[in-house]
């Protein structure tokens, strides 16, 4: 069943209590009950005591590499038995699926018998801030900050890896006008270096130019994107891609922990 808006701030309640295994769902029930953006549906199994919970993000083209179902379960044999049921996923056509990657033999099982062809996207180490206290102090004295704007959409893309997929620029046109992101400015009004928000509330698409980096950009974004979202009420996490050595020491400087048992896994199916 799909939640309406007052079944969608009990299930807000709800998923704090599985906090942090339920992380991502939880952010996408956040901002979808404080922010008036783009639809996101959001189904459980049964209610009110659910077991599986399904997140299906805003998504014009069938085809779009972005149209993603992001999944959470407190009970596998219930979500084996809803992916193999549930109408939720259609098995004939292209879509891809974030979960838990523990969850992840249930799926490739379900694949398997359905004679669907599935591929590893990334497996990403889940990164969480739990005491805004734990941030250190950051010097940003003598840097311009500012909040990324739709005439920034082309700069932010054409830096981002997916950028080749259609629906990338969309993607991020939607983040930037929906959700909080930070930019570092030049002299001349340029974001240099920038920082946004995914719909699942988790911060993300850190980039700064490669002239302007080794400055202390990065840590200045994060720091601010951590307090904004804090002061917002909102959770402060991020994914970060098990090869990206790099901006997981930054982050683990800055206060962030995870679960070393825990990582979240994308396949792409079809």
């Amino acid at each position: 069943m799909e939640l309406t808006d007052d079944q969608l701030k009990v299930a807000e309640i709800e998923l704090e209590r599985y906090l942090p295994r339920s992380q991502q769902i939880y952010g996408f029930v956040v901002l979808r009950n404080r922010v008036k953006s783009d639809p996101v549906q959001i189904f459980v199994d049964k209610w009110p005591q659910f077991s599986v919970v399904f997140c299906k993000p805003f998504c014009k083209q069938e085809n779009d590499p972005f149209r993603i179902i992001f999944v959470f379960a407190t009970d596998e044999a219930v979500l084996e038995e809803t992916l193999r049921k549930s109408s939720l996923i259609d098995w004939t056509r292209y879509f891809g699926l974030g979960m838990n990657n523990s969850h992840m033999e249930i799926l490739k099982k379900m694949a398997s018998e359905k004679n669907v062809p599935c591929r590893k996207i990334s497996v990403c180490h889940r990164m969480r801030l739990e005491d805004i206290s734990k941030l250190p102090p950051i010097d940003s004295s003598g840097i311009s900050l500012s909040s990324l704007d739709e005439s920034h959409i082309g700069l932010v893309s054409q830096t981002w890896k997916f950028v080749e997929h259609e629906g990338a620029v969309g993607m991020i046109r939607r983040m930037i006008s929906n959700f909080p992101s930070f930019c570092v400015l030049d002299a001349d009004g340029q974001p240099v270096s920038w920082i946004l928000t995914y719909d699942s509330c988790a911060m993300g698409m850190l980039y700064t130019l490669p002239e302007h980096r080794g400055k202390g950009y990065a840590k200045v974004l994060i720091s601010s994107m951590a307090k904004r979202h804090h002061a917002l009420g909102h959770p402060v996490y991020c994914f970060i891609e098990e090869e990206n050595t790099t901006s997981y020491r930054l982050f683990t400087n800055l206060g962030f922990t995870e679960d070393p048992s825990y990582r979240e896994s994308w396949f792409e199916f079809n």
